[in-house]
């Protein structure tokens, strides 16, 4: 499957922005799907994940309650919708899949990942 991240921008803080991930080559129903996001000098870390169903979600602590992850297996998409924005969100955000019967949140779990879109948020 070839992911394509996309729907980063700059944004004021408390702003909203929902990042798109579209899938193609492989239907998206057949995996887990997940945001990571990283800034230079650090590693990549796990944002949000959703189960092939979307019947399982799990968030990082630090986006919990103003994040939110969706999927929508007929349009081969995954979205995040991100609100309450801080300064210390930005980062390049990826879209990550992954066959895995569980939800995992680690990024050595993923297999397929996309090219990153940047989010920058000003303070």
């Amino acid at each position: 499957v070839q992911l394509q991240a996309s729907g980063g921008g700059l944004v004021q803080a408390g702003g909203s922005l929902r990042l798109s991930c579209a899938a193609s080559g492989r239907a998206v129903v057949n995996y887990n799907m997940a945001w990571f996001r990283q800034t230079p000098g650090k590693e990549r870390e796990f944002v949000a994940a959703v189960s092939w169903s979307g019947g399982s979600i799990k968030y990082a602590d630090s986006v919990k309650g103003r994040f939110t992850i969706s999927r929508d297996n007929a349009k081969n998409m995954v979205y995040l919708q991100l609100t309450s924005l801080k300064p210390e969100d930005t980062a390049v955000y990826y879209c990550a899949g992954d066959r895995s019967p569980f939800v995992e949140i680690t990024q050595n779990e993923y297999d397929y990942w996309g090219q990153g879109t940047l989010v920058t948020v000003s303070s």
